[in-house]
């Protein structure tokens, strides 16, 4: 086995001490154990294998991507890995340490300027700028948010929390709800629907900032959570795969996440912490003999240079 083979099957804990009394029970994916840190390394080796598989991506082929960070990471590690040169188009508005991730394992990196932070403009700014660099190159574009590849290399995540969750407490009623902060809304969608496929009950709640709570019906807005609030509906989510958006202020998304480190140990980014926020609102919602399920997004150690944790 390479070290391909090394993701997934990531750990499964239950929060012991943040959640209130008279909640449900609430369970967290642990991503960070990926290679890169990040439930992206799913998502990569998926589109990247897939591409392979039909032809799309030939051998010594170019690949290129618009990325937050965490994506790019990831398609960094899996090209590294399988020998293939990757161009990314990102931004300065993005963890510092997530850029260096992507030029260590050797990717070539283009910042477009956003001083301001994550606005509504800059995802389609940067997705342009790839499609040029695409045409111009010919490179194979995995294109995230359009990319059904990369929902597909989510569902295994749905399936390994079916399989772990009747071993942690075996006389527990099913998972009665799954929350996950969207931005190609890839996790969401693969984990939801494998969980639905066989518990057709199930809570399905997308979480987004409140700074820019687009799929809540409000404009777009400017925003510090990254890894989602694109200032626009995910291609690939339509209104009959969700049940709820639940909207987190990034102050409450920071403060959370800051909390589950101290107090849980769960060392995260902003995105975990809006995972964590929500997943907490439903489980005071939902009480006793109920279960909610969210995915600690990747490590706080993508983190330590920004805010979240000065």
């Amino acid at each position: 086995m390479d070290i391909l083979g090394a993701i997934g099957n990531t750990s499964l804990i239950q929060l012991r001490k943040v959640v209130p009394p008279g909640s449900a029970a609430v369970f967290v994916k642990l991503e960070s154990e990926n290679p890169t840190g990040s439930m992206k390394d799913r998502m990569a080796q998926a589109v990247i294998s897939r591409a392979e598989q039909d032809g799309r991506l030939k051998p010594g082929g170019t690949v290129v991507e618009y990325t937050g960070g965490s994506t790019g990471s990831s398609l960094a590690f899996v090209c590294a890995v399988k020998g293939y040169p990757l161009r990314i188009v990102s931004s300065d508005a993005f963890a510092e340490e997530k850029i260096r991730t992507m030029r260590a394992f050797g990717a070539e990196v283009e910042l477009i300027p956003s001083p301001d932070g994550i606005t509504p403009d800059l995802i389609p700014s940067m997705m342009r700028r790839a499609a040029e660099i695409a045409a111009e190159t010919g490179a194979f574009a995995t294109d995230q948010f359009n990319n059904t590849d990369m929902v597909q290399g989510y569902r295994r995540l749905g399936e390994e929390l079916l399989d772990q969750l009747p071993g942690q407490l075996p006389d527990a009623p099913p998972v009665s709800a799954f929350c996950s902060y969207v931005g190609t809304a890839g996790c969401f969608l693969g984990a939801s629907r494998a969980l639905a496929a066989v518990l057709p009950g199930l809570h399905r709640a997308v979480v987004e900032p409140a700074e820019s709570a687009v799929l809540s019906g409000r404009p777009p807005g400017t925003h510090h959570i990254e890894g989602g609030g694109i200032g626009q509906r995910p291609p690939q989510l339509g209104l009959a795969d969700y049940d709820e958006v639940i909207a987190i202020p990034e102050a409450r998304a920071f403060q959370t996440a800051r909390q589950a480190a101290r107090d849980e140990g769960i060392f995260s980014g902003p995105s975990t912490g809006a995972n964590l926020a929500a997943a907490l609102g439903i489980a005071r919602r939902l009480g006793p003999g109920h279960r909610v399920v969210t995915v600690q997004v990747d490590s706080g150690l993508k983190y330590l240079s920004g805010p979240l944790y000065s």
